[in-house]
């Protein structure tokens, strides 16, 4: 980009989805994730310090995995990289769910190629931004009501369908 060429600001201000998750649950996973970005590119940083060529594509890849967090969690912090907001609007269309299995598996990976302290925490901290995800995904608790009927065994919903499934069994 040159001293004439001027872009559109990166906006990654999102419209508001109401899909049952808090706005402070949501910024502090957010907030999570990048902090777990930052830890696995040092970690996978000091790994790099190595003989070994398995431990040295294990930092290497610790170090991408940490970036990409931050990338699709807070690229805020990446806007001097053009490709910044078609990355940011795909990140925001995800799912939890999604993103508990885009972060957590490739987690796995330098643990297996190169399994030393800095790789382990490295590893525990970009697993741990799926796994906050993972929780996200699992959705909110029933309300109370709800969950002192079905402690007693009130469980009308289920009993209805067993009574249901009864029905169509003894018509065939």
């Amino acid at each position: 980009m040159g001293q004439g060429q001027s872009n559109a600001p990166i906006s990654t201000v999102s419209a508001p989805t109401d899909d049952g998750i808090t706005w402070w649950c949501r910024i502090s996973a957010k907030a999570i994730c990048v902090i777990g970005g930052l830890g696995a590119v040092i970690a996978g940083l000091f790994r790099c310090i190595t003989f070994t060529p398995l431990c040295l594509v294990a930092g290497i890849m610790l170090m991408l995995q940490g970036f990409m967090l931050i990338l699709f969690e807070a690229p805020c912090c990446c806007q001097f990289l053009d490709f910044v907001q078609p990355v940011s609007r795909f990140s925001e269309r995800r799912s939890p769910f999604q993103k508990a299995i885009f972060y957590g598996l490739p987690a796995i990976l330098p643990l297996i190629l190169c399994f030393s302290i800095t790789t382990a925490i490295g590893c525990m901290l970009v697993f741990a931004s799926g796994g906050i995800y993972g929780i996200i995904a699992l959705g909110k608790k029933a309300d109370r009501d709800t969950m002192m009927n079905r402690a007693k065994g009130d469980d009308v919903e289920m009993k209805e369908t067993l009574m249901a499934n009864e029905e169509t069994a003894s018509v065939q």
